[in-house]
């Protein structure tokens, strides 16, 4: 009898909460930006509440160059994602341990052999985020002028994440043999040397750690455009979408498993979960408070420069209560990216400038859904049940409360309908989505193997 189908859940780890105006909150942990303690105490509410995993973005840069307000907003400095995830390792069992790494400012091996650790140090419970680095500003911190088109990220990148899951693959599980009587560590025949030759990487392996206990870390991307949604058909376990309504989760979560097919790939191989913001309490009115208050904590000149950064072009110079302009003919991106959501909703809700950024920097592009305890289960069962998803990347707008929120209402409720897990069943984040456990490219076929 086939396993029922369960909501697989992330949560987006950021500093004082993922609302642009958290960190002014009176509950806020406004500090957490540097202060080990709240993330730590963040991860063991998420595992109290047997969540999937841990998700951290990351950038290369401080976010300072927006179109306005860069001095009222947090999301400015905060520990490095990768040495914290590791870190959580000791204060944490069972919860996945996700992070951003960039592949346009690093390297394959370097990269590889740090996520293979990371999966040995925790039991089984990394995941990489693939990110190629929107932020321009990144490249004057790596000695270059100029940011990599977005053409040429993307091609880096699919590169980039072939090498590392090569490298991953250096070593069958059994290589190690530790025979102390006939003098011999490791069997020479299951080493396995790369040898990648291509346009943008030339390493020839093998990477100097083990297989990793999930065989590959776990591969998460979040490409909305066209560029984007073909890497992640063909090389993600986990893709992290944005979108603002049911039918458009839909569209992509069907676009994106129908591509899957091309790469030999069936379409339970990906767990699709859009982000999703939300205010919860026990009633509907409690919720919409909870929303407004924060709301009311956003200053114009932060939600008019993040608007700016993620469309692309300075907007401060239009008036505030007209709509929003056109974009400048070259942008680097394209309709389908993130960045031109905002003129959907602009035009969808007949917004103003400054109506859209606000909105907008609410949860940065992602839906948001406010109200009791049963709505918010209801949108999300709905979402789930008529595919739309595989689950959901949680955004709490305000930590600690409003990851307490879900935890102590929505989860309870989700149990309840059956829709998600009592107790962790597994030990790997794997495990954990319901994917299996890759064999290596090396492996014989099973046929072979019997023989």
């Amino acid at each position: 009898m086939a396993a029922t189908r369960q909501i697989k859940l992330g949560v987006f780890v950021r500093p004082s909460g993922n609302h642009i105006a958290s960190w002014r909150h009176p509950d806020a942990h406004s500090d957490a930006g540097w202060n080990f303690q709240r993330i730590v105490q963040m991860a063991q509410t998420a595992e109290r509440g047997l969540l999937d995993m841990l998700f951290s973005a990351d950038t290369q840069s401080a976010w300072t160059a927006e179109g306005g307000g860069m001095e009222r907003q947090h999301y400015v400095a905060w520990l490095e994602p990768f040495t914290l995830k590791a870190a959580l390792t000791g204060f944490t069992k069972n919860i996945g341990l996700a992070c951003t790494q960039t592949t346009t400012y690093n390297e394959p091996y370097s990269l590889a052999r740090r996520f293979a650790t990371l999966d040995h140090i925790s039991g089984g419970r990394s995941a990489w985020n693939v990110i190629t680095s929107g932020n321009p500003t990144e490249a004057q911190n790596f000695g270059q002028d100029v940011h990599l088109s977005k053409a040429d990220r993307y091609k880096r990148a699919t590169e980039f994440v072939k090498v590392v899951s090569g490298l991953w693959d250096s070593w069958d599980d059994d290589a190690f043999i530790r025979d102390r009587e006939s003098g011999l560590f490791f069997d020479v025949n299951k080493m396995h040397v790369l040898n990648h030759q291509g346009a943008y990487f030339k390493v020839k392996g093998p990477l100097n750690v083990s297989r990793p206990p999930q065989g590959r870390p776990v591969i998460i991307q979040a490409g909305t455009s066209d560029a984007g949604r073909e890497m992640a058909a063909e090389t993600a376990d986990v893709v992290f979408s944005a979108a603002n309504d049911i039918e458009e989760s839909r569209a992509y979560y069907s676009d994106l498993k129908s591509r899957m097919a091309k790469y030999g790939r069936a379409p339970d191989e990906i767990k699709v979960l859009p982000g999703v913001a939300f205010s919860v309490a026990p009633t509907a009115q409690e919720a919409i408070d909870k929303y407004e208050q924060l709301q009311d904590l956003v200053h114009p000149d932060i939600a008019i420069g993040l608007a700016s950064r993620r469309i692309g072009f300075d907007l401060t110079p239009y008036p505030q209560d007209g709509p929003l302009p056109p974009p400048p003919e070259k942008v680097d991106g394209d309709r389908s990216s993130r960045s031109y959501m905002m003129y959907e909703l602009a035009r969808r809700e007949n917004l103003t400038i400054a109506q859209m950024a606000k909105k907008f920097a609410a949860a940065r592009g992602h839906f948001f859904v406010t109200g009791s305890t049963k709505q918010v289960a209801d949108v999300l069962e709905e979402w789930f049940t008529t595919g739309a998803c595989d689950g959901f990347n949680l955004i709490p707008p305000l930590y600690p409360n409003s990851l307490e929120d879900f935890v102590n209402l929505v989860v309870p409720e989700l149990q309840r309908r059956g829709l998600f897990r009592t107790r962790y069943e597994g030990s790997t984040l794997r495990g954990h989505l319901g994917l299996e456990r890759p064999e290596s490219r090396y492996a014989r076929p099973k046929s072979a193997a019997a023989e």
